[in-house]
């Protein structure tokens, strides 16, 4: 439909309401698409008309359409359903939910249940969630509330809010100027002539010679205004003003796909609540130039494309609650300009990226091949790397001819990753190299891959089908994928015609894909597929490109220079493919390419004419600037953190300035009032270049002057390689030194015997205490479970207060044993009405949204709703007794459940049917884990056996014993548990006689055994949540601490420290059955006692972490295999064998 037929509807439809259609009027904005009346919405809903409601809003979206509709669509039908409920319809309600809400459950199984639930209560308000729940009309005026910032924050309403501003009457004024005009053309004009009609020209049947004179009146209009006069300005109801945008004038660049192209050939969106409708009409293989004749008016069907999940929203319905979309409301105020911290980096600094969780941390890279990582409020370093090969057997032929020839090497980019556990590092030669990074300041090495032949360009972290990979590309003219936990690559897409300069990853609703741009100025864009570019646009400029959206997801940027110096920064419209706005300012001849940030959904900031230039988004001219004091380079680098208060800007004298707003510098103060007195981590001496390793050994006094990297002609900046891990020559990273001050922060030792040196907190249980044989948290982190010996849960909640705003469980704040109103304890079934069974025989198991736990305590397994303590059902009844349970990570009614007669049963819940046994053990089941990664499920038993089966057939892949100790001669026997590692390859084992890592293959990689102050048997240990700790209980009540890379003892924690001495002295045998680690805090961890007790125990307030440096007791950990660690493996091979002469670089500095 062109704009003029868009422009045609809205004069219908003000005419329609001028005279009254209203029923029409509505039908007419429902078909057209073009204007969504929020008033006659609003009245619907609270006149709870759901039928016209949904039927209204199905002209302007549909619930698959993207998450904003979805929400919209599930709060009006849960809302349907919860009258139907308060009414006692419990047949209407039974309707809505298999007709209306069953919709969702393909999206969130486990929400869809707890809705189901609601029909088991005599009262839906005895929900926790509902009990606030009012009458009908405040329930709708509170959900209309949310309703009204759904819409407004859903792209599909995008300029349909808002009625245009023209003035009353226009069509009749359109109309009777038409016949005023036929009039004067008529060759036998009449004075007073009768227009009986529209359907036909006018004409008049008699002539006398004369001009026409003009209409003074017609049946249609009335009274004809004089000519050149239209009827003055009037209200029109709900029909507000708005400035309409121009049409823009090129073809979309993610307007519907080839027909060719089948729909089943589109990558598989990630698991959601329906996939988009098309995903080929999403990006497609235009090849049509910008600038070519296009459509003069965008369709609404165009405009669902432009959307995009908000940043830092989980895309699923977690709650009965909307949320909020605030309104941006900024000045240039809000701007960081204020330089704060000067810092010394001691090298040309190419690249820097502040942590998305800590806002004063920055990772830095330079043209040496280090990387630092800073915290700038404090200004100390507190990591550094130096750049080196970690296993150069494993690097390509191409790759160690390059660093013979010449071992410069430089960082092209450093990114965090999404959650700041990960980081990646882009270099000039080939490789990628990732770390994981723990809050306690360690970078440790998981991967190295050999990605690119020349140099790598850029590297982003994107989550394809939900699973994190590394995106690449480099001098080679791919863009490659990279699954980040083993390094295996995934894709490599190929069409770019030059060197690719950079890569953006996004997604739109359930459609990944990325961007990319080359140094030939081309744009591409990519499914995670096979099927080659969607996307083939010009970049202003032709030459070295960088895209960025938004905070929000929602505003596509770009930033880019010519050849010539010239510098363009613009927004895109991205469904069309076309230029938004372009932003003015720049100097006519850049230095260098030109680099620039967004922050707070609101301002665009870029680096040139030795400044710092701001933009707001919506403003094309210079918003103001700043010179940061001066000492800035031609076209300094920055970066925002991610609040936007603070700004990191590159200087000329190879260091960083901080820049800050208001809110930036009250919390660089505040951290500051929390430091220790006296000096801080490094002195500018840290930048001395150490002796360093080169590909022909060591390398003294190294020159930050070396040679320019020869591959890139046009970088200016010096480069060096420090290629290590080269037989013997292998050289330590270097360390940051570290003053007396801040020694103060680790461990003074690593015996805590006295409890002034951790916080502890016993829960209170005012019921008759029995051990406590299974624990664990709630996956929120707000409560803790745990089952007795006498088949009795007992759940503890924290309450949110002044203390403790977050409600999150803490040492610090005391929880409350909670039970539902009615008193009612959650107890498992027991085999035939006896005394429960031995400890092994207790399993539970917690649904992931916390609604539901499956427990059993040595009769039939019982499934009990959380929130009510009721049984939901039973099965399984013995014998034999179930003894472990597990689900299926991809599906949760599939369960693996661990018996006491030795086999592990495959069981469907849904169907309630039994699908397989696995046998292989002697010995009653005593541990399980799935690994979705490797899909596998390893097993073990208290036959000390371990089994690895796979998951798609269950057939046992592997079996083997656990290793002895040394000395031990006989096998051993007894309880073993196993759990997976973050990293999903590595495998916890815990026996009485040790802990040990695992790989999957069953190969012991590691081992520790008690031994001195730690020397009583294991009684329980389990992983923290990231994985970097191992928290470890022992049958004298002691708790270890270690290190799950190298399983060196970080902290001994002494019964003393947790147990009051009364308590000590009437239960001197109490010890940790089990521990439990918190689900978000590395640090908190749950003992679960041998007297029933249950503790929680965190670090001192004057302690960051357990154990600030590691104890090796007598010789350390016990290794048995050197390179065991958990992160460090690396199965990587790029077998880019095909050219054996690396080509110089054509891509200029970034």
């Amino acid at each position: 439909m062109s704009s003029l037929s868009r422009e045609l509807v809205f004069l219908i439809l003000q005419f329609l309401d001028e005279e009254k259609f209203k029923e029409t009027v509505h039908k007419l904005e429902q078909e057209s698409g073009f204007f969504f009346n929020m008033k006659y919405f609003e009245d619907e809903v609270q006149a709870g008309e759901w039928d016209e409601v949904e039927r209204y809003l199905s002209g302007f979206t549909k619930v698959e359409d993207n998450r904003y509709s979805m929400k919209i669509f599930f709060e009006i039908r849960k809302q349907k359903y919860l009258e139907a409920l308060d009414r006692q319809d419990r047949a209407k309600a039974v309707e809505i939910l298999v007709k209306d809400l069953k919709v969702f459950a393909s999206f969130n199984e486990d929400l869809f249940k707890e809705i189901t639930q609601l029909l088991t209560l005599d009262n839906f308000r005895q929900n926790e969630q509902l009990s606030k729940y009012g009458d009908t009309k405040s329930a709708r005026n509170i959900m209309l509330v949310e309703l009204k910032k759904l819409i407004e924050a859903n792209p599909l309403f995008r300029d349909k809010l808002a009625f245009p501003s023209f003035k009353a009457s226009r069509l009749r004024t359109l109309i009777n100027q038409s016949l005023n005009w036929q009039h004067q053309l008529c060759k036998n004009p009449r004075s007073n002539p009768d227009i009986k009609t529209l359907f036909v020209d006018h004409t008049c049947n008699t002539s006398n010679g004369a001009r026409a004179p003009p209409l003074t009146n017609t049946p249609l209009t009335g009274p004809i205004p004089k000519p050149g006069v239209f009827p003055p300005l009037g209200g029109h109801g709900p029909f507000q003003p708005v400035v309409s945008p121009p049409p823009n004038v090129m073809s979309g660049w993610m307007s519907p796909a080839n027909s060719s192209i089948p729909h089943s050939a589109i990558a598989a969106a990630p698991p959601g609540l329906v996939q988009a409708p098309s995903p080929a009409a999403f990006l497609k293989h235009p090849r049509t130039p910008p600038g070519g004749p296009g459509m003069d008016y965008q369709t609404a069907d165009s405009e669902h494309l432009m959307k995009r999940l908000r940043t830092g929203q989980p895309d699923e319905m977690s709650s009965f609650s909307g949320s909020t979309h605030p309104a941006n409301m900024y000045s240039p105020d809000d701007l960081p300009k204020t330089v704060v911290r000067n810092l010394s980096q001691g090298s040309n600094v190419m690249s820097m990226d502040f942590h998305p969780q800590q806002q004063t941390f920055l990772l830095v890279g330079t043209n040496v091949g280090d990387i630092s990582i800073w915290e700038v409020g404090s200004r100390e370093r507190l990591a550094l790397k130096t750049f080196k090969v970690w296993d150069i057997s494993a690097c390509s032929m191409p790759f160690q001819t390059t660093l013979v020839k010449d071992a410069t090497i430089s960082v092209n980019r450093c990114v965090w990753g999404p959650d700041g556990s990960i980081l990646g590092v882009a270099f000039s030669k080939h490789i990628v190299q990732i770390y994981t990074y723990n809050p306690a300041g360690e970078l440790r090495q998981h991967l190295e891959i050999d990605a690119h032949i020349g140099g790598v360009n850029d590297i982003a972290f994107a989550h394809p089908n939900k699973q994190l990979c590394i995106v690449t590309c480099g001098d080679d003219k791919t863009i490659k994928v990279w699954d980040a936990v083993a390094g295996r690559r995934q894709y490599t897409f190929e069409g770019h015609e030059a060197p690719v300069y950079s890569v953006c990853p996004h997604y739109k609703e359930n459609i990944q894909f990325i961007f990319s741009t080359a140094i030939d100025g081309k744009i591409k864009a990519w499914l995670y597929d096979s099927l080659g570019s969607r996307v083939d646009y010009d970049a202003p400029g032709l030459w070295c490109t960088t895209m960025a959206y938004s905070a929000d997801g929602t505003r596509l940027f770009s930033c880019g220079t010519s050849k010539e110096g010239e510098s363009h920064l613009v927004e895109w419209n991205e469904s069309e493919g076309a230029i938004k706005r372009t932003y003015s300012g720049f100097r006519k001849r850049s230095l260098g390419v030109v680099q620039f940030d967004t922050t707070r959904n609101h301002f665009l900031a870029a680096g040139d004419e030795f400044q710092i230039k701001f933009w707001d988004m919506d403003n094309t001219n210079i918003l103001t600037y700043t010179d940061g004091d001066g000492g800035l380079p031609a076209s300094p680098r920055l970066r925002f953190n991610k609040e936007g208060s603070l700004l990191a800007v590159t200087t000329s004298d190879n260091g960083i300035k901080i820049l800050a707003n208001n809110d930036g510098q009250r919390m660089l103060r505040t951290l500051e009032t929390r430091a220790f007195d006296g000096a801080r981590g490094l002195s500018e001496a840290v930048n001395v270049k150490p002796i360093i390793g080169g590909p022909l050994g060591p390398i003294a006094n190294v020159s930050s002057s070396a040679s320019p990297i020869h591959e890139r002609p046009d970088r200016i900046q010096q480069a060096m390689s420090l290629l290590g891990n080269m037989e013997s020559s292998r050289v330590a990273d270097v360390k940051p030194r570290i003053d007396t001050a801040d020694k103060i922060k680790s461990w003074k030792s690593p015996d805590v015997s006295d409890s002034s040196h951790v916080k502890t907190l016993k829960l209170p249980d005012p019921q008759t205490p029995s051990k406590i044989v299974r624990l664990l948290y709630t996956n929120s982190g707000l409560a803790v479970l745990a089952l007795a010996s006498n088949a009795v849960h007992k759940l503890w909640k924290w309450q949110r207060h002044e203390r403790n705003p977050s409600g999150r469980s803490s040492a610090s704040s005391v929880p409350q044993l909670w039970q539902p109103p009615n008193g009612a304890l959650m107890s498992n079934d027991l085999n035939d009405g006896k005394q429960p069974a031995e400890d092994s025989v207790a399993c539970i198991a917690l649904s992931k949204n916390d609604s539901y736990v499956m427990s059993a305590s040595g009769g039939k397994v019982s499934l009990f709703n959380m929130m009510t303590f009721k049984v939901m059902t039973t099965f399984m009844a013995p014998p034999p007794a179930a003894t472990y349970l597990a689900f299926h990570p991809q599906d949760n009614n599939i369960i693996a459940i661990g018996m006491e007669d030795s086999t592990i049963q495959i069981y469907n819940v849904r169907v309630d049917e039994v699908k397989t046994k696995l046998k292989g053990h002697q010995k009653r089941i005593s541990g399980l884990a799935f690994s979705q990664s490797l899909n596998i499920l390893v097993s073990s038993g208290a036959d000390a056996q371990l089994c690895a089966w796979s998951i798609d057939g269950w057939e046992k892949k592997k079996s083997r014993p656990i290793q002895p100790p040394p000395g031990h001669l006989s096998p051993l026997v007894g309880e073993t548990r196993v759990q997976f590692h973050n990293n999903q390859s590595h495998v916890l084992v815990v026996h009485e006689s040790q802990i040990a890592i695992y790989d999957a293959q069953l190969e012991c990689l590691r081992s520790w055994y008690p031994r001195d102050s730690l020397g009583s048997p294991i009684s329980s240990a389990i992983y923290s949540c990231d994985g970097l700790l191992i928290f470890t209980g022992f049958c004298d009540g002691a708790v270890g601490i270690f290190d799950s890379d190298s399983l060196n003892l970080r902290c001994r924690i002494a019964p003393s420290a947790y147990i009051s001495s009364s308590i000590s002295n009437n239960n001197g045998n109490a010890f940790p059955v089990v521990i439990a680690a918190h689900p978000s805090d590395p640090n908190q961890f749950a003992l679960g006692m041998s007297d029933g007790a249950v503790h929680v125990i965190e670090p001192s307030d004057s302690e960051a972490k357990w154990g600030g440096s590691t104890l090796q007791e007598n010789g350390g950990a016990l290794p048995s295999n050197p390179s065991s660690s958990a992160l460090n493996s690396n199965n990587n091979n790029n077998n880019n064998n095909n050219n054996n002469n690396t080509q110089p670089s054509e891509t200029p500095s970034r």
